[in-house]
């Protein structure tokens, strides 16, 4: 389970909005440890003050969803993980995980995000497994 999660190369994650409903987007990450990260990078956005951030400033509690989809339906994935977003502007913390992503990502190598860098503190890891289902 943590190895699908830590080669993923993407995700989604949940976060509320202040009006209660979920707010849904897909981003890239890197796992180290409990704690996952993702950064605002430089794709094309309306803003670089992004929901999701301001969501989890406000609200803490967020979801991330790994998956994976083949049309051979046996091979499905998916991992789930519960858990409380921090929202990390500067620092060590900060510059260790835009590292990761760089890492992790040529294209954080060529174009490095920048920050808020958004940490998510794991709670709780759920899966499931199309192949273990038989």
């Amino acid at each position: 389970m943590r190895e699908r999660v830590r080669t993923a190369r993407v995700a989604r994650l949940a976060t509320t909005d202040p009006d209660g409903r979920p707010h849904l987007v897909p981003i890239v990450f890197a796992l180290d440890g409990q704690t996952l990260y993702s950064a605002v990078d430089a794709k094309p956005k309306r803003s670089r003050r992004l929901q999701r951030v301001a969501n989890a400033r406000e609200r803490p509690d967020v979801t991330v969803l790994v998956d994976h989809y083949e049309d051979d339906w046996s091979r499905l994935w998916w991992v789930s993980l519960r858990g409380r977003a921090r929202v990390l502007d500067a620092g060590e913390e900060a510059e260790r995980a835009l590292g990761l992503l760089a890492d992790k990502y040529e294209q954080y190598r060529r174009e490095p995000p920048g920050r808020p860098v958004l940490a998510v503190d794991i709670l709780e890891w759920r899966s499931w497994d199309a192949s273990a289902t038989g």
